[in-house]
C-alpha cells in the first residue's frame, strides 16, 4: 500500500492546503495553473512543504503530456526520450510536453544543459522541484525562462488541517476506527517542523500500530504519537540553504548585540548537527571584524574558546561556544579595524602608491646608508611620551586616512 502522504495529496487546487503567498486566487501561479498557461517553473522550498503536490495538481489539470523524472535516478537519455515523446504529433497533437523533475539540483551541469534546448523551443515546459537555492544549483539559462517560486515551510495549522482532512478521507484513514484529540493531532503538526510528510507519516504509523481499546477504536494519545515520531523534526540542513541562513542569521545576532537571539541561532546549529570548530571559527572572526578595537580581549576569549572547542569536543563543546558567543554580543563593538585593512588593500590592488619614503627603509649593510637608506629616520623612543612627527606614508598616499576611531574606542 502507498505511504499515506501519498494518497490523501490534493488532486485539484481547491484541495490544495497552505502557500496561499503563491497559491492564493489572486496570485498568478494559481491563476497560471487554472487557466493551463503555464511557463516552467522551478519550486524551491523545504522537504514536505508542497512541491510535488502542486506538480500533481497541475498534471491532472494541464491538457499537455505531463512526465515525471527523479533526477537522482534519471539523466541525459531520459529527457531526450520526453523530448521525442512530446514531439510525437500522432500521439501527442500539443508537440509539447510538461516534464517535472523533482530534485533538480541532483542534476550536473550536463544534464542541466541537455534541458536547455528543449526548454527554448517550447517542447518542454519544465517544472523542476528543489530543496536547495536554484540561483547556485541550476544553470542560469534555465532560471532565465523559468519563474521561480519560493515556498515556505507549512504552518502547524495548515499541517492540522491536512492531518485532518486524511482521517476523513476514503483514500486516508477514514476506514479506521480512529479516536484522537485535536490537541494531540496539533502536537503532531507543532512537532512536525513544517514538514506535512513527517506529520503524516506519524499519524499513519500511530494508527498501524496500536492496537484497539474494548470499545473497538484506535485511541492515539500524545505520548502514543510522540512515540511515532521521535525528536522534533529540525528545519536544518547542513549542506543546504538552512545552513547558509542559520550561520548568517548567528553571526548578525552577535553583531547586533542580541544575546538570545545568539544563543537561539546557536543551539538550532548544534541540533542540526553543525561542525562546532566551524562555529568557533565563525566566532573568532566576529571578536575581530564585529568587536575589534572596542575590546580587543574578545579575540583573546575566541581563540581560546576555538582552541578548547577543538580538544573537549561536543557535548561539553556547547557550553564553550555559548559563553563566547555571549561575550562576541554582549561586547562593544567597532569595525575601524575591518574598514581600515579593506580600504589599504584596495588602494594597494588598485592604485600606485609611491615608493616607501627612504628614512624609514631598512639599511642591513653600510654600504646602503650612502644610497640613502634609513637616513633621518627618528628614533621615537628618543623622543618626549615616546612619539615624533615624520613622514611614515608613500609621497603619493600621504594624506590618506585608513584609520578612523569611533566612540567605543578608549
Amino acid at each position: 500500500m502507498e505511504p499515506l502522504a501519498h494518497r490523501v495529496r490534493p488532486t485539484k487546487l481547491e484541495e490544495f492546503v497552505g502557500q496561499e503567498e503563491v497559491l492564493g486566487k489572486d496570485k498568478i501561479l494559481y491563476r497560471t495553473i487554472k487557466a493551463d498557461r503555464l511557463t516552467s517553473l522551478i519550486l524551491w522550498g523545504p522537504t514536505g512543504c508542497g512541491k510535488t503536490s502542486i506538480a500533481k495538481v497541475i498534471s491532472n489539470t494541464t491538457k499537455y503530456k505531463f512526465i515525471q523524472l527523479n533526477a537522482v535516478t534519471a539523466g541525459v537519455t531520459d529527457i531526450k526520450k520526453a523530448a521525442e515523446e512530446a514531439k510525437n504529433m500522432l500521439l501527442n497533437p500539443s508537440g509539447k510536453c510538461i516534464l517535472f523533475i523533482d530534485e533538480i539540483h541532483r542534476f550536473n551541469k550536463l544534464q542541466q544543459d541537455a534541458l536547455l534546448p528543449f526548454v527554448e523551443d517550447g517542447t518542454i515546459i519544465l517544472i523542476g522541484a528543489t530543496t536547495e537555492n536554484p540561483y547556485f544549483s541550476v544553470n542560469k539559462a534555465l532560471i532565465s525562462r523559468s519563474m521561480v517560486v519560493k515556498l515556505k515551510p507549512l504552518t502547524y495549522i495548515d499541517i492540522f488541517k491536512i492531518l485532518k482532512n486524511a482521517l476523513a478521507n476514503k483514500d486516508g484513514l477514514a476506514k479506521y476506527s480512529i479516536k484522537i484529540e485535536d490537541e494531540t493531532l496539533l502536537a503532531i503538526a507543532k512537532l512536525s517542523g513544517g514538514d506535512v510528510r513527517t506529520a503524516l507519516n506519524t499519524l499513519e504509523l500511530a494508527v498501524l500500530t496500536t492496537e484497539m481499546n474494548s470499545d473497538g477504536k484506535i485511541e492515539i494519545t500524545k505520548e502514543i504519537a510522540a512515540n511515532c515520531m521521535g525528536k522534533k523534526k529540525t528545519m536544518f540542513d547542513q549542506s543546504g540553504d538552512s545552513h547558509y541562513d542559520n550561520i548568517s542569521a548567528f553571526i548578525k545576532s552577535m553583531r547586533g548585540s542580541d544575546p538570545d537571539a545568539t544563543i537561539f541561532y546557536l543551539a538550532r546549529a548544534i541540533d542540526g548537527g553543525e561542525d562546532p570548530v566551524f562555529l568557533a571559527r565563525r566566532i573568532t572572526i566576529a571578536a575581530s571584524e564585529d568587536v575589534g578595537l572596542a575590546n580587543p580581549n574578545a579575540l583573546v576569549v575566541a581563540t581560546s574558546a576555538m582552541q578548547a572547542v577543538a580538544n573537549v569536543g561536543m557535548p561539553e563543546a556547547r557550553i564553550i561556544l555559548a559563553e563566547a558567543a555571549l561575550y562576541i554580543a554582549l561586547s562593544k563593538k567597532s569595525n575601524c579595524a575591518y574598514i581600515a585593512i579593506d580600504k589599504a588593500l584596495e588602494d594597494v590592488s588598485n592604485k600606485d602608491t609611491g615608493e616607501i619614503p627612504m628614512h624609514i627603509r631598512n639599511a642591513p649593510a653600510q654600504e646602503m646608508s650612502k644610497l640613502g637608506y634609513g637616513v633621518g629616520y627618528k628614533y621615537p623612543h628618543d623622543y618626549p611620551k615616546h612619539q615624533v612627527e615624520q613622514q611614515y606614508l608613500p609621497d603619493k598616499m600621504l594624506g590618506t586616512k585608513y584609520f578612523i576611531k569611533d566612540d567605543t574606542i578608549e
